[in-house]
């Protein structure tokens, strides 16, 4: 995307607060073995970071079946492990998850909250069309799948 680079050196530079929860993610390509950088939004929970993407997009796809990354979050260089989350259940149980957490967002992903909770049929729409990354800090394997 064109505004990548203006986001790079925005979040390596004194700046990068300004930016909230948005880091730079450093993967290597399975094929290339070139590493590919891009800045992503993610979102903590617990001990993980996750990543929300579109299928559509292709960097996922060197982390599947789980590879080490490298982060720049915070203006720190951090190591972890990734791991992609595309079954439509489990994409549809995290952005449940993410809209309780984050409640603002339902409306810019285009699902409707009732009572603070997320319709469920715009949830099992939306799940198609995206999925999950979470990133385990510290480069570790995660043991459940």
């Amino acid at each position: 995307m064109w505004y990548n680079p203006i986001m790079s050196a925005i979040l390596r530079s004194p700046m990068h607060a300004l930016l909230g929860d948005t880091m730079l993610l450093t993967v290597i390509g399975r094929k290339s073995g070139k590493a590919y950088t891009t800045p992503v939004g993610y979102y903590a929970e617990c001990d993980a970071l996750w990543i929300m993407s579109s299928r559509e997009r292709t960097w996922w796809r060197n982390v599947c079946g789980g590879a080490c990354v490298s982060m720049h979050l915070h203006g720190r260089d951090v190591e972890g492990f990734a791991e992609v989350v595309t079954d439509e259940a489990a994409v549809a149980a995290r952005l449940a998850d993410y809209v309780r957490c984050i409640p603002m967002a339902a409306r810019g992903l285009g699902i409707r909250l009732e009572q603070g909770v997320p319709n469920a049929e715009d949830v099992a729409r939306l799940a198609k069309e995206k999925l999950f990354v979470r990133i385990r800090r510290g480069g570790l394997r995660s043991d459940s799948r």
